[in-house]
């Protein structure tokens, strides 16, 4: 059975919707963040006003637009990843362990998706792992009660969502 939210007395959550949605969240903030340090960076180029010492002015805009193309490297990389966390297919029950799927193991919980890390839900951590990682290719087409091992640990699938 799929854990519920309640939130706000009205809307109601299962554990996956809530963990999909958390996810997002944090992709649309880091995007945010990312989006505001570029313009600040721009800013500071257009305010740079040349110095007595040219040497010393060249070098400090050399420096921001090699920090502006590290920050545009970040962004891209951020809109990659939210474009393909977006089209995970989100279907509640599966049988299987496909991507999509939020699984349950003796180890924790772990979203098959895009590999964003860790984050906490109601309290409970839930790691984003991509399906082409090493967990990731073990946990396919598994089927709660099977047991994996990886890196001399062991895991048990003990639901799929």
């Amino acid at each position: 059975r799929p854990i519920i939210f309640v939130i706000g007395g009205s809307l109601i959550m299962t554990f996956k919707q809530k963990t999909y949605h958390q996810f997002q969240q944090l992709l649309a903030d880091k995007i945010s963040t990312l989006h505001q340090q570029l313009n600040e960076l721009k800013e500071s180029t257009a305010n740079e006003t040349k110095s007595t010492a040219g040497d010393k002015y060249e070098t400090a805009r050399a420096m921001l637009q090699i920090e502006q193309d590290n920050i545009r490297h970040q962004l891209q990389e951020a809109l990659e990843q939210q474009t393909r966390f977006s089209s995970v297919d989100r279907k509640e029950t599966n049988q299987e362990v496909v991507q999509g799927c939020l699984v349950r193991t003796n180890k924790g919980w772990l979203l098959l998706s895009v590999a964003l890390g860790k984050t906490i839900i109601e309290g409970i951590p839930v790691i984003a792992l991509s399906p082409q990682s090493p967990l990731g290719k073990e946990l396919m087409g598994r089927k709660p009660g099977d047991k994996i091992s990886i890196n001399g640990f062991d895991y048990i699938i003990e639901e799929i969502q």
